[in-house]
């Protein structure tokens, strides 16, 4: 997959498109291959999936499982797919890197998949 691919399954991206209206994620789903669930490769990031991912610059890897914004629980690691971090890592493959300007200094840094575990549906 190339650093500017990203592939959604058809269950979520119909849920999602409800959720999006004039968000960072309504950019991530207008970019995105839709594939059947069955289809979709283990390795990318889902709703449900757990994942880990580093940010240049910005210390440790950082493990969450991205859900949709009525799951969202940051201390348990659940992380909206609304929010910054989640609609940019929806979609991504493990060991994808993507440039990502979600920063107080306005700077871009790397956010790169390291891992990701797809839900059991």
């Amino acid at each position: 997959m190339r650093n500017d691919e990203l592939v959604i399954a058809d269950r979520d991206y119909a849920r999602l498109a409800l959720l999006a209206r004039d968000s960072a994620l309504a950019e991530e789903l207008s970019r995105a291959t839709v594939l059947p669930l069955a289809r979709m490769p283990e390795n990318v990031v889902r709703m449900h999936s757990r994942v880990t991912y580093t940010i240049d610059g910005a210390g440790e890897p950082h493990e969450v499982e991205l859900v949709f914004p009525d799951e969202a629980d940051l201390a348990a690691g659940k992380v909206s797919v609304l929010a910054p971090v989640g609609a940019a890592l929806l979609g991504l493959e493990e060991g994808q890197e993507i440039d990502w300007s979600f920063f107080p200094d306005g700077n871009a840094r790397r956010l790169r998949v390291v891992r990701t575990l797809a839900p059991t549906d």
